[in-house]
């Protein structure tokens, strides 16, 4: 198959430009498009052999949920049943945007888009291209990462084009994504709003809506957890993970420091090339192997917009290892940190 790329302004789009987009998606085919997060392979979700597709090229497993995206809030009312108040607090206060909401799902979803659940998992995305995507196409698009299952999240469509060229139909390039953090993910269908993936909508945003909320035990868990049925994408699976062995260092900074530089150069003494993520207050501290900042310390939007792409780069420059310090667990940062666990296999080194 031959992938075809488009690149789209989101400031100007036209009709006719996301017209063949379109027809791919009501005929059942794949399309990876941009979000605010990060690019996404879209389905039809309504169609049960279209969301199969999905799986298939992604090779993901079948009980990982597909999150539907919306572009009205009416819409919802489609897909989902006995919808909480709560879930209509925080979609009127966080749509359209990084939000994704767990609602009892109609008969309307199949179970293929669900991974099996009674459940649903649905967004309505601020970024341009998508909101008019899904109002062109006229399908409700399930759409996880487009990616090959486990690997770094794309965050710009040469990322899509590594894992996918040749496997989908389109990819339509919109230019880096802004956020570069999946969508949080709350469970509304309990009493109290469930928070089972940490992104860049945050506990203390949404506790200002809805009051208190809780967090699933899978997302602080600090080891793979392989015994219980995923409620949402995520949160069973090793995900994220570049090609090169990637290790956590937490503690002390200049213990961090000091710990990585001396694993850098036994690791490069022994013949293996070495990557370490530093940010741009510790830059300068690290002495060898391939060293790549991902942002500053002062902004935690930089890092999360950098971590995928820095995890990509060292599987393009072949690094065997990969060593990077952790961050503040707490807002933003406890997002970075989920990801970062997930990519690592929970490989931390306590110094």
């Amino acid at each position: 198959m031959n992938t075809k790329r488009i690149k789209i302004d989101e400031v100007n789009i036209s009709i006719e430009e996301l017209e063949e987009a379109s027809q791919i998606l009501k005929a059942g085919g794949l399309v990876a498009f941009p979000t605010e997060t990060v690019y996404g392979l879209g389905a039809d979700g309504l169609n049960a052999d279209a969301s199969g597709k999905i799986y298939a090229a992604k090779g993901r497993p079948s009980d990982n949920p597909l999150i539907l995206h919306i572009a009205d809030l009416e819409d919802l009312k489609e897909i989902a049943v006995n919808i909480p108040e709560n879930g209509l607090k925080l979609a009127k206060a966080f749509w359209p945007g990084p939000l994704t909401l767990i609602f009892e799902k109609s008969e309307k979803v199949p179970l293929s888009t669900t991974g099996g659940l009674s459940t649903v998992a649905v967004r309505m995305p601020s970024h341009k291209i998508a909101q008019e995507l899904i109002k062109q196409s006229g399908v409700y698009i399930a759409a996880p990462s487009a990616n090959v299952s486990g690997r770094p999240s794309p965050t710009t469509a040469e990322h899509v084009l590594d894992d996918l060229d040749g496997i989908i139909e389109m990819v339509i390039d919109g230019g880096k994504v802004t956020i570069g953090l999946e969508s949080t993910i709350v469970d509304v269908t309990a009493d109290k709003p469930i928070i089972l993936r940490p992104g860049y909508i945050t506990e203390d945003m949404l506790s200002q809506v809805v009051g208190e909320v809780e967090y699933d035990k899978a997302v602080l868990a600090r080891s793979i957890q392989n015994d219980f049925i995923p409620k949402a994408p995520g949160m069973k699976y090793r995900h994220y993970s570049p090609k090169g062995e990637l290790v956590i260092y937490e503690g002390d900074t200049k213990q961090v420091i000091k710990s990585i530089n001396q694993a850098a150069e036994e690791k490069i003494l022994q013949g293996y090339k070495v990557g370490i993520i530093a940010t741009e207050e510790t830059r300068s501290f690290y002495l060898k192997g391939t060293v790549k900042t991902i942002g500053t310390r002062r902004d935690d939007n930089t890092i999360a917009r950098g971590l995928f792409e820095v995890l990509r780069a060292f599987d393009t420059e072949g690094c065997e290892y990969i060593f990077t310090e952790s961050f503040d667990n707490n807002q933003l940062g406890q997002a970075i940190m989920n990801r970062l666990l997930k990519a690592a296999g929970y490989h931390i080194k306590k110094v």
